[in-house]
């Protein structure tokens, strides 16, 4: 097993080197105009400045294996250019950025894995129940709603109508505390996870009330997903011989399902949970968008309007990280749940 993770392991960085390729190709596609607006935070206020020395000095007239070569440079040191979105660094505006990103993603998780798994399960192992129908239901409504059109008809209802569960980050009064009193301690920017360090609950109970319209929006797609193929999955290995043979030896059906059926049930499920979690970031930029929630994707968004360059390669690389990131996970998942991939 720890031969199989080595070499998963050594394929990363060709794997990254081959990701950050792609992004240049895209990134070579714009002129050299465009190109100097990584370098330089705004091109059209350069005064007594010929653009033409800039595209010069930083290369952006080299063939292009040298301009990569550069950028490659930059990219290594952190040097991602300037966001004029966030009117900062880029790698500025990701710290201040990610908090947000990452508790969102986080939360979502919950429901997605412990929910879509546990509920798959008891779907199939009481196949053709009223919770069988539900499951199913569910399953096949949330797969089929887009995502901005129930972000939009939650926020329509829980708050234009209910006054339950606002947007944005945090309620007026306990953001002016959490950022401008100094009596609470930002020790990680996740407001959820800094208010239990804090043993401030009530700031914790305003940030999870309005994580909970974000967090049901993000997550029910996937959650629709992983529910269906867990219960297809797991109706299948039901089916298998060995499972018959358990029940037939007088095995509890309890210990039948824990550990005969579940293992092997979960092996196709962790692709899926693995490259779901990944795939969240396309949920976040229409997620974040529509509930005003300061985090990467909604910069993200804001960069694709103003053609933000700098924050929109930086935002590529990161996705595209935290896929290869995700594969490899369900890589070293197949080999702790399946043993004959340890074997070979």
């Amino acid at each position: 097993m720890i031969a199989y993770i080595v070499r998963r392991l050594l394929l990363l960085p060709i794997v990254l080197f081959g990701l950050l390729f792609i992004v240049f190709q895209m990134y070579n596609l714009l002129d050299p105009f465009q190109k100097l607006a990584v370098f330089v935070p705004d091109v059209s206020r350069l005064k007594n400045v010929d653009p033409h020395l800039l595209i010069k000095e930083y290369g952006l007239d080299k063939p292009w294996w040298y301009q990569f070569g550069r950028w490659l440079n930059n990219v290594i040191h952190g040097e991602f250019g300037w966001s004029k979105t966030a009117n900062r660094d880029v790698l500025d505006a990701f710290k201040r950025f990610l908090p947000q990103t990452v508790e969102l993603t986080l939360w979502a998780a919950i429901p997605i894995i412990l929910g879509g798994i546990w509920l798959g399960q008891l779907s199939a192992v009481k196949q053709n129940s009223a919770i069988d129908q539900f499951a199913r239901v569910f399953a096949v409504t949330g797969w089929s709603l887009p995502t901005f059109v129930a972000g939009i008809l939650g926020l329509f209802i829980f708050y234009g109508l209910l006054h339950w569960f606002p947007p944005g980050r945090l309620s007026t009064n306990v953001g002016l505390y959490v950022f401008t009193s100094g009596k609470f301690h930002l020790y990680t920017g996740i407001i959820t996870l800094d208010a239990i360090l804090n043993w401030n609950w009530w700031v914790f109970a305003d940030a999870l009330r309005h994580l909970i319209l974000p967090v049901v929006t993000l997550s029910y797609v996937s959650w629709a997903l992983l529910l269906r193929v867990t219960r297809s999955s797991m109706l299948e290995t039901l089916r298998q011989e060995y499972i018959m043979t358990a029940r037939a030896k007088g095995l509890p059906e309890r210990v039948v399902i824990k550990r005969h059926a579940r293992r092997n049930a979960l092996i196709p499920v962790a692709t899926i949970a693995g490259l779901t979690i990944a795939g969240l970031m396309g949920g976040l930029v229409i997620t974040e968008t529509i509930f005003d929630l300061p985090g990467i994707g909604r910069w993200a968004a804001n960069a694709a309007r103003q053609f933000d360059m700098p924050a929109l390669l930086a935002y590529l690389l990161f996705s595209g990280f935290l896929i290869v990131i995700a594969n490899l996970t369900v890589d070293i998942l197949y080999a702790v749940i399946d043993p004959r991939v340890r074997l070979e």
